[in-house]
């Protein structure tokens, strides 16, 4: 083992790019030593780790990971111990979304969508467990507002997202008191990647108009959330914060 840390440390998960990529350098931009996991996104995952360690060296850990693996969750969080000697958060940012039509959806899209959503965080919260307890330190899961209401055609993400949700809850519960868990549900913040041309500029005028603050979120709104729930939310634990604009309240 290395000498511990000096900077709190956390691990992302999903951290090469797009929101865990924003929430990675708006938590180094803070202080943090991280723990950046990714599954197949190398290239991606090295130019922010080489951009983060430019900024300040020795703060940063690349973990390749297929979080499906059931030894996966055990073995991110024993080498980041490795590496930093201590452990101060999670955030379970990985996830799958794809749609999932009742009558087309198989068993292997559900075991999917549950691996990502719900099996690896649990896990991966269980193995930080008692290095997060030492600490004092915190998990936030990214969840999503389909957590809590349908989207057409998406069941089985729904259902597991929903299933993180309840996790954040039981977690809450669990392992206070030394232990904070809480969730950020994002509304429309990044469309999937293979979204684009009229149909998402479509998409995105109907969701504005249903938003309250008028417009698509950012990576950055999630990144903040996240890095208050981690730092600052000193008396808060089992919640869910909506980053989405209001979006929920327009049904």
């Amino acid at each position: 083992m290395e000498a511990q840390s000096s900077s709190p440390v956390v691990l992302v998960t999903g951290a090469a790019k797009r929101i865990g990529a924003a929430i990675a350098r708006h938590l180094h931009a803070q202080g943090y030593a991280i723990a950046l996991h990714y599954r197949d996104s190398e290239t991606e995952a090295t130019a922010l780790r080489d951009a983060l360690e430019a900024a300040r060296p020795n703060s940063t850990l690349l973990l390749q990971a297929d979080l499906a693996r059931p030894d996966a969750p055990e073995t991110l969080v024993a080498r980041s111990i490795e590496r930093f000697g201590r452990l101060d958060g999670l955030v379970n940012n990985a996830s799958s979304f794809f749609p999932t039509p009742v009558g087309a959806t198989t068993p292997a899209h559900w075991q999917s969508l549950f691996d990502a959503n719900a099996h690896a965080p649990f896990f991966l919260a269980q193995a930080a467990a008692p290095h997060l307890r030492a600490s004092r330190g915190a998990i936030v899961n990214i969840t999503d507002i389909y957590g809590e209401r349908p989207l057409r055609a998406h069941a089985a993400y729904c259902m597991s997202k929903a299933a993180l949700v309840m996790m954040t809850k039981s977690l809450a519960l669990e392992l206070a008191p030394d232990v904070r868990v809480n969730a950020v549900a994002p509304g429309a913040i990044l469309w999937p990647e293979a979204d684009t041309g009229e149909n998402e500029a479509m998409r995105q005028a109907a969701i504005v108009a249903r938003t309250p603050l008028a417009r698509i979120g950012t990576p950055d709104d999630i990144a903040e959330a996240v890095r208050w729930l981690l730092a600052a939310a000193r008396f808060t634990t089992g919640e869910v914060v909506h980053v989405d604009g209001g979006r929920l309240l327009d049904g």
